[in-house]
């Protein structure tokens, strides 16, 4: 088995994991809701749907793919609108996208080769783990909004047995 592509393909099946989930998430929403803030001391989906695109672009297509770093990280947190719901959509699909077609292409040297992002120093593999873990941290964010708004569960778990035990 070869390790370094063994954490290629689980990194991008967990990220890949979380695009549907807020896909459906937005798709519950219209575009005031998706810029509703809980309180003012939290984002609303639009908020954190940019903030990702954000990430993910500095971290991955930037860091791991070379391209320019443009991000303007505060403006992801002040917007109060300026993208529909299905902008927002097109928005992380893409970006998402992007990112995975450049992990796919990384080899080891690329994942423990050392590159800066946000000032600090960190390997292909650090900024992959980094970015997967953010994802999955604000996709739950999105969804217990989501929930919050809507009342309704979204099925992420549906016809899926989650009580089989593991087997010694």
């Amino acid at each position: 088995m070869n390790i370094s592509r063994e954490f290629i393909e689980q990194s991008v099946r967990y990220i890949n994991e979380n695009l549907p989930r807020i896909e459906k998430c937005l798709n519950e929403l219209n575009d005031t809701e998706v810029w509703k803030r809980p309180n003012s001391s939290s984002n609303s989906i639009g908020n954190l749907v940019l903030h990702l695109c954000g990430n993910i672009t500095q971290w991955i297509i930037s860091g791991l793919g070379k391209e320019p770093d443009n991000r303007n990280r505060d403006s992801e947190f002040e917007a109060n609108g300026g993208f529909t719901t299905d902008e927002l959509k097109k928005k992380i699909s893409s970006t998402i996208s992007k990112a995975v077609s450049i992990i796919n292409n990384l080899n080891e040297n690329d994942l423990t080769g050392i590159r800066s992002v946000q000032g600090n120093n960190y390997s292909g593999i650090a900024i992959i783990v980094h970015v997967t873990e953010h994802l999955s941290y604000h996709t739950g964010q999105i969804t217990f909004w989501t929930k919050c708004l809507k009342d309704k569960d979204l099925g992420f778990y549906t016809g899926m047995n989650l009580n089989v035990k593991n087997k010694q």
